[in-house]
């Protein structure tokens, strides 16, 4: 047990309730917000280290013991999306510090930063699927105003759509959790998995687990995506890229504990809905990359190729597929934030956003045109970065489980990502530059700061997989083998009498 665990969520919380009284002290949040991400940063490393020498980690709050209590627990597979979440939001953030208008940053947008990534990161740890319902509000909740900020008449509109769906998701969410705890008569996450496997292939909890999987669809993108490429291109860049980075891979990270942790049964309905549901989500997705000509659309549906392929990994259901998973999760999180924040930046330099409109900025800003070229390949999973170790793992996958339809999808997907992106940059960065020297916009190495922390990050990711191999291993195994946490959470001995009978 560790007090640990509970940091990423109430330090977030506490320091945003504390920004709100700073209102005027705008470098004061600035500084507050980036040392409180970047402790969040190390004490996800600190857990890391933990776990792997002590096994999985937990909190019981107040003293009750799971079942009946609330409890938080990280394992690698939630310590590690911890880390890269926080990681990625602190580069966002320091782009916004750059950037962001004045009157921008007095609007809250530190502590709804903050109370965003609070949610975040009680979502990847909470224990107990209510809690995750709780946490998963405080995100929206906090990304009903980071989207709203500017109050444009653009954004008002995208942010009402985007407000009407999470609250319909929400209200499907909690008739979900009532069907589940009239059924097996608990909510501790680990008891459910015990639970569900006593009762078998059951069509009840089969059709709960189906209301499940609309719920986290709708949240992460997954096929009911129509929503995600209005929301995601309104929002100053800064917005923008953290929603990229961080939203749809907690919808994600609840389909992935969902179908590998509660419901492991009668996997060949749920499962084969997932296949379903991915595949078409990355169909979709490479049809919109194609057609768009904004880049930010192009980039929103960049993201929705991600989901689709991240959820084929799961559908899939190998142990190395599920360190694939692992694996592209954490590396779409950050090459998805430096996408973002590069499109952001080609927007601002030339004041368009259809690619055809922009052209020859590669003379003006060499070292930008490169890092867009670096993010270009780490999504097209082009080694060594950060995007080839995952689509190798989870094409390893498809082949053993025999998923060849979704491997043939996966694969495609990443021709028409870099086709997508390449467009982007052919056209954009190459031919006769559209910007005289008079109307070059100056890029200061502070605003190029963070793309070039993100490239670093990506590089990285991939050269140093090696490093990261046994925590992806270990969530792997984790994923693939409940038993494992649902012992670390039920104290094995204790309950195995219970499991037998």
């Amino acid at each position: 047990m560790s007090n640990m665990i509970v940091l990423p969520l109430i330090v977030p919380v506490i320091t945003a309730i504390l920004l709100v009284f700073l209102k005027e002290h705008v470098f004061l949040q600035r500084i507050i917000s980036l040392l409180t991400l970047s402790f969040i940063v190390i004490i996800s490393v600190i857990l890391l280290v933990e776990i792997q020498e002590q096994g999985i980690l937990r909190i019981d709050f107040s003293g009750w013991a799971p079942p009946f209590g609330i409890s938080f627990v990280a394992d690698s597979f939630a310590t590690l999306l911890v880390l890269i979440a926080n990681l990625v939001a602190v580069i966002c953030m320091l782009y916004a510090i750059f950037t962001m208008e004045l009157k921008y940053e007095k609007m809250y947008f530190y502590p709804f930063t903050l109370l965003m990534v609070a949610g975040v990161n009680g979502s990847f740890l909470t224990g107990d699927i209510f809690n995750l319902f709780v946490c998963f509000e405080v995100m929206l909740l906090a990304s009903y105003a980071l989207i709203s900020i500017g109050g444009e008449k653009i954004q008002l509109r995208e942010a009402l759509k985007y407000v009407l769906i999470n609250i319909v998701a929400s209200w499907i969410f909690l008739v979900a959790l009532a069907f589940l705890y009239g059924t097996v008569g608990t909510l501790n996450m680990a008891h459910i998995s015990m639970r569900v496997m006593e009762a078998g292939a059951n069509p009840l909890i089969t059709t709960v687990a189906l209301i499940f999987l609309i719920v986290f669809s709708l949240k992460a993108g997954l096929l009911l995506f129509f929503w995600l490429p209005g929301s995601y291109s309104v929002p100053p860049t800064a917005i923008a890229a953290l929603f990229a980075a961080l939203l749809t891979k907690v919808g994600i990270y609840a389909l992935v504990r969902t179908f590998t942790l509660l419901f492991p049964n009668n996997t060949e309905v749920t499962h084969t809905a997932l296949g379903i549901m991915a595949g078409i989500t990355i169909i979709a997705g490479c049809i919109g990359a194609l057609s768009g000509r904004d880049v930010r659309t192009i980039a929103s549906y960049n993201v929705l190729i991600g989901v689709g392929f991240i959820v084929a990994g799961l559908a899939i259901g190998t142990e190395s597929a599920l360190q694939g998973v692992v694996y592209y999760l954490m590396h779409d999180m950050v090459a998805k934030a430096m996408l973002f924040l590069a499109v952001g930046m080609m927007i601002y330099v030339t004041g368009e956003t259809v690619i055809d409109k922009m052209s020859g900025l590669i003379r003006n800003y060499p070292f930008f045109g490169w890092l867009f070229f670096v993010a270009m390949c780490s999504l097209a999973g082009i080694p060594p970065l950060s995007g080839f170790l995952g689509k190798v793992l989870i094409g390893q996958g498809a082949i053993e489980g025999g998923n060849f339809v979704l491997l043939g999808l996966g694969f495609f997907s990443s021709l028409i990502v870099l086709y997508s992106l390449l467009r982007i940059f052919l056209s954009s960065f190459f031919g006769e530059t559209i910007i005289s020297l008079e109307d070059e916009k100056p890029l200061p190495k502070r605003v190029i700061l963070p793309l070039t922390l993100l490239a670093a990050c990506t590089i990285s990711l991939g050269v140093g997989a090696e490093k990261l191999a046994p925590f992806v291993t270990d969530a792997a195994e984790t994923l693939y083998t409940p038993s494992i946490y649902i012992d670390a959470v039920l104290d094995g001995e204790q309950w195995q009498g219970e499991v037998n009978k």
